[in-house]
């Protein structure tokens, strides 16, 4: 098989565009407001509530809606790479397919099962992110469970607070993985365009880059969630963050 220079271009930008913004998104959310940064927040503003509260049913509610959804992902990326494998079995109809489609770039067989293959690993990827994701919210069940009850006097107000900003770190962390799970799946409707020309595939990924930073720093659901603490999208004022 021999990829086209334009292809090794296309797939090395495709690359290196998801790594450096999961780079650059991780450094600047300690400079910047972003989505990340004030669900921290706010997570840890849960947990101190949930150490001054009687019960923690509706807590474990909550914790459970969200777990759900990671484990919906998780399962259809299964089925997602079962297609995909199937798909390698059958690249000489998937390039018919191609083929049929105007202005499709020159393809084969081989150069399919290589794209196939590419696109699996990246739900493989997303797999391994969803079910550590997962995880780590059952280690979250088991901290709610632990938590210092509200009556209780074994604990003061320092060591609650530590526990909230512990417990609630174990939680960003699992928001983070299903995060890049789901950031793969964006990246992933990008590749696709690779099957059908390389340009629109450096084009896609381009906007798929595009379209999340705006989500995480200039949506109207950062703008809301910063509200509720007073803040506005930009930099962090130091006097501003509670950690």
């Amino acid at each position: 098989m021999n990829l086209a220079l334009i292809d090794i271009v296309a797939l090395v930008f495709f690359v290196t565009v998801w790594f450096t913004y999961t780079q650059f998104a991780r450094i600047r959310a300690r400079s910047t407001y972003s989505l990340s940064h004030i669900l921290r927040q706010l997570r840890i503003d849960w947990m101190r509530t949930l150490t001054r509260k009687e019960h923690q049913i509706a807590d474990a509610a909550l914790l459970g809606n969200v777990e759900r959804t990671v484990t919906f992902f998780a399962s259809s990326t299964v089925l997602v790479l079962a297609g995909v494998l199937t798909l390698l079995a059958s690249a000489d109809k998937v390039v018919e397919v191609l083929r049929s489609i105007p202005y499709t770039a020159d393809t084969s067989p081989d150069k399919v099962q290589f794209k196939l293959a590419v696109l699996a690993l990246m739900f493989v990827f997303a797999f391994f992110k969803f079910t550590w994701s997962i995880r780590q919210f059952g280690f979250v069940s088991v901290l709610m469970g632990a938590a210092p009850q509200y009556r209780s006097t074994d604990f003061d107000d320092e060591q609650r607070e530590v526990f909230a900003r512990q417990t609630a770190k174990v939680i960003d962390q699992a928001g983070h993985e299903y995060n890049n799970g789901l950031r793969a799946y964006y990246f992933a409707l990008a590749f696709f365009c690779w099957f059908i020309h390389p340009y629109l595939f450096i084009c896609s990924t381009a906007i798929v880059v595009l379209v999340l930073y705006r989500r995480e720093y200039r949506s109207k659901v950062l703008r809301a969630l910063l509200a509720t603490k007073g803040w506005e999208p930009g930099p962090i004022k130091e006097n501003g963050d509670s950690q």
